[in-house]
């Protein structure tokens, strides 16, 4: 078990996402950054859907009441077992009464911290990912205690993966696909569109990320369609906004372009005053 001393920011359990329930208007959640969920899994030799936390800019404090193995993936939050510095990537064996904190942050915007096993959180829906009115709670807060799988007793080993691997943290290129309403833009727009950096604005969430760069629309609305995460829309104003991993399963928003998985996980790591560039891909048939 682990005790939640300080929260963070914003800190929760998520693991793939619940699937099967978008047409109850029920999200799929999950984590923002998979590239770094099931990375830390891999790493610690669970199941790449077990339920990690994620952590949002500014690191929780918590105090391990049992031994386990922990990993870490994804944004540099400064972390650090009992006042020394852990790298990335790595596996480490806590005992029990250690101490993990988070300091500042140095790259990325979202770090993944596992433990052996997975943590054993409740299963609402076929997931562990917290999400509001799914879930006892959309976030983790001081004084909350988790369920661990009780370790078993094998030899320590640590692992270690290149940082290019993630890579996609510092890369701003984020690769699209058209929409189904792309074919309603102007030549004018999709040359902005793929010719311009967009900027993240203060308003970017698990929901959705809002850019501060509009452009002139004269698209009118469509009727209310499906929508998934990562599909990108534009506002009669000329506001476009990307779904993200919490987004809703419905919109009336002309959907102008569709992010690929990939994308999603790297522009999860992306946050306020952050460029990024849009680059058209095709299907492959």
């Amino acid at each position: 078990m682990i005790e939640i001393i300080k929260s963070g920011l914003y800190t929760t359990i998520q693991d793939l996402g619940r699937f099967g329930y978008e047409n109850f208007g029920v999200p799929i959640s999950g984590a923002m950054d998979q590239t770094s969920s099931k990375l830390t899994n891999k790493l610690l030799g669970n199941n790449i859907n077990d339920a990690v936390m994620e952590i949002t800019m500014t690191g929780p404090t918590i105090n391990f009441l049992e031994e386990t193995k922990i990993c870490i993936t994804g944004a540099d939050i400064s972390p650090s077992i009992n006042n020394t510095y852990v790298n990335l990537n790595r596996v480490y064996h806590i005992k029990k009464g250690d101490i993990l904190k988070f300091g500042k942050l140095k790259y990325g915007f979202r770090s993944y911290l596992g433990v052996r096993g997975g943590f054993m959180t409740d299963i609402v829906m076929g997931s562990r990912s917290m999400f509001s009115n799914i879930t006892k709670s959309n976030r983790l807060e001081a004084g909350d205690s988790l369920k661990l799988k009780r370790l078993v007793k094998t030899k320590t080993k640590e692992h270690f993966v290149n940082d290019d691997f993630l890579g996609h943290i510092n890369n701003n290129v984020i690769e699209v696909f058209k929409g189904p309403e792309f074919n309603k833009l102007t030549e004018k727009q999709k040359n902005i569109l793929f010719n311009k950096e967009f900027t993240v604005s203060n308003d970017n969430n698990r929901m959705a990320y809002q850019l501060n760069e509009q452009i002139d629309n004269k698209i009118n609305p469509i009727i209310t369609s499906l929508v998934m995460q990562g599909t990108v829309q534009l506002t009669p104003s000329g506001k476009i906004i990307i779904l993200m991993r919490d987004s809703q399963t419905c919109g009336g928003y002309p959907r102008i372009l569709q992010l690929s998985k990939k994308a999603i996980d790297k522009l999860s790591q992306k946050h306020t005053r952050n460029k990024i560039k849009f680059e058209l891909r095709t299907i492959k048939k």
